[in-house]
């Protein structure tokens, strides 16, 4: 068992589940097979960027958006080929089948000047807001996905 697989299990219980403290995100760590200390824990939740927060439930365990697209752009900027624009929109080539994967890196991002993304399998279009932001995204894109390789 590796602290990587240890780590997507702790992310996929915390995205899947509403856990209130380390003792019951522990137990279910360790039904899934991985038996860990409370150390071990509290290291692993500060890597993979989990912090406590108040819901309306009570206190819970939450994925910072931003934390995990920082774990993911260097295997997400490894897939883009290239990005160019135009006046209006934003044309990024991928690696065949992983337009997808890019497009969600770009949402979570939740960039305010940018609609959205649409994705085919190695063509991803993004759309900005107005096309006065569309050098200032492609900017931001090209520093995010290409420089921070």
């Amino acid at each position: 068992m590796t602290k990587q697989a240890r780590q997507f299990a702790i992310r996929e219980i915390i995205n899947t589940s509403p856990i209130s403290n380390q003792d019951e995100l522990r137990r279910e760590v360790r039904k899934r097979g991985f038996p860990v200390t409370q150390a071990t824990l509290s290291r692993d939740l500060k890597e993979l960027g989990i912090v406590r927060v108040a819901s309306n439930n009570g206190m819970r365990y939450i994925v910072q958006p931003t934390a995990e697209a920082e774990i993911l752009r260097p295997v997400v900027g490894a897939e883009v080929l290239s990005i160019s624009a135009n006046e209006s929109m934003i044309v990024v080539q991928t690696l065949p089948g992983c337009a997808s994967s890019v497009g969600e890196f770009i949402d979570v991002q939740k960039h305010t000047d940018i609609i959205g993304t649409i994705a085919g399998d190695n063509t991803l279009l993004v759309i900005p807001i107005s096309h006065k932001k569309t050098k200032h995204i492609l900017k931001s894109l090209k520093e995010k996905l290409i420089e921070g390789k």
